[in-house]
C-alpha cells in the first residue's frame, strides 16, 4: 500500500453513477485494474467486466448488475490511485459505495464485497413491488420543512411510508417511501418553496421502512463474513461517525437498508477530523457536486479513466 496522504479522502459514489464503458481505459492501462475486473468476474461467475465495458445500458440498470457493477470500478480506480501513490487516509462512500470504501480500508475482501451487493441489489429489488414506492429529489428547501412534508403526506395517507432517505447537501435531499405518500410529500415541498421536487426514476424505494425485509436478508448474509477493523476511518452513512471496529462496520451496513444516507453531515465531520483533499474513485463525479455544495472551500478531483487520473496526479504533485 502506498503511503497515506495525510488529510486525504477517498470517496465512492453510489447507485444512478453507473454507465456503458466506465473502468475499460483503467483495465487496459493498468494490470492492476484488469486483475480486479478478472476477480469480479471469478466471484460473480459471470462477464461483469464485459458489462461495464460494453453494456448494454438497460442490462447495467438492474440493480443487481449496477451494484456490483459500481463498486468494481471503484475498487479498480482506488487500487490505481494506491499504486501511483494516492492513499487515503479516511474514506467514505454514498450507500452502496459505503461497501467500495470497506473493501478499500481492508474491512472486507473484495470477493465478498462483490458478491455481497448483488445481493442486497438483489433483496432491495425484490422487498417492494414495482410501482409501488417511489423516490423524488428535493432542491432547495430546509430539512425541517421536508420531515414536515413527509409527516404531512403521511397524516393524509395513513399506514403509508414517506421518509427523507438521502440527505446530501444543504440544497437536495431525497425522500423515499410508498408512491402516493412521496408524491403528495413532493407537491408539499413546491408549496412550502422548495425551487424543485423532482420525482426519481428508480426501480425501488431505497432507504426507508419499505426496504426492511431486504436488511433482514442482508443481516444474515453479513453476519457469516469475516470482518476486519478498517485500516483507516470509515464514515458511516447511517451515523456521519468514523468506524474503526469490525463490527460496528457490519452493523451500520446493516442499519444503512432502512435508513437515511447523511452524507452533508458526513463531509462536515470529515472537515472538522482534518480532512483537507478528496478525490471521488469511481464512474461519474456526483460527489464531487455535492462537496461544492457543502464546503466551496474543498477542493475535489474525480478518478474514472486515463485522463482524470492525470489530473489527479498533477493535483497531488505526482
Amino acid at each position: 500500500m502506498a503511503n497515506r496522504i495525510p488529510g486525504l479522502v477517498m470517496l465512492f459514489p453510489g447507485q444512478g453513477s453507473q454507465s456503458a464503458g466506465m473502468g475499460k481505459e483503467l483495465a487496459l492501462n493498468h494490470l492492476v485494474a484488469r486483475r480486479t475486473f478478472e476477480e469480479a468476474d471469478e466471484a460473480l461467475g459471470y462477464s461483469l467486466s464485459s458489462l461495464c465495458y460494453e453494456g448494454p445500458d438497460e442490462e447495467l440498470r438492474l440493480t443487481e448488475k449496477t451494484q456490483p457493477a459500481i463498486l468494481t470500478v471503484s475498487v479498480a480506480a482506488a487500487r490505481v490511485l494506491a499504486e501511483v501513490g494516492i492513499a487515503p487516509s479516511f474514506v467514505a462512500g454514498h450507500s452502496l459505495g459505503e461497501y467500495s470504501a470497506h473493501v478499500v480500508a481492508g474491512t472486507l475482501s473484495f470477493a465478498d464485497a462483490v458478491r455481497t451487493v448483488r445481493n442486497r441489489g438483489k433483496y432491495m429489488q425484490e422487498a417492494v413491488p414495482v410501482g409501488v414506492g417511489a423516490m423524488a429529489a428535493i432542491l432547495m428547501l430546509p430539512i425541517e420543512q421536508i420531515r414536515e412534508a413527509c409527516a404531512e403526506a403521511i397524516a393524509l395517507h395513513p399506514g403509508e411510508c414517506c421518509e427523507p432517505a438521502n440527505i446530501n447537501s444543504p440544497g437536495q435531499v431525497v425522500i423515499s417511501g410508498s408512491k402516493a405518500a412521496v408524491e403528495k410529500a413532493a407537491e408539499l415541498c413546491k408549496q412550502k418553496g422548495a425551487k424543485r421536487a423532482v420525482m426519481l426514476p428508480v426501480s425501488a424505494p431505497f432507504h426507508c421502512a419499505l426496504m426492511q425485509p431486504a436488511q433482514d436478508r442482508l443481516a444474515t448474509d453479513l453476519a457469516a463474513l469475516t470482518f476486519n477493523a478498517p485500516q483507516v476511518p470509515v464514515l458511516c452513512n447511517v451515523e456521519a461517525v468514523a468506524i474503526t471496529e469490525a463490527d460496528k462496520s457490519r452493523e451500520t451496513l446493516i442499519r444503512q437498508v432502512t435508513g437515511a444516507v447523511q452524507w452533508e453531515a458526513s463531509m462536515k465531520t470529515l472537515i472538522a477530523q482534518g480532512a483537507t483533499h478528496f478525490v471521488e474513485a469511481g464512474p461519474g463525479a456526483v460527489l464531487t457536486g455535492l462537496l461544492r455544495q457543502i464546503d466551496k472551500t474543498q477542493s475535489c478531483v474525480n478518478v474514472e479513466n486515463e485522463a482524470t487520473l492525470q489530473k489527479a496526479k498533477a493535483h497531488f504533485g505526482i
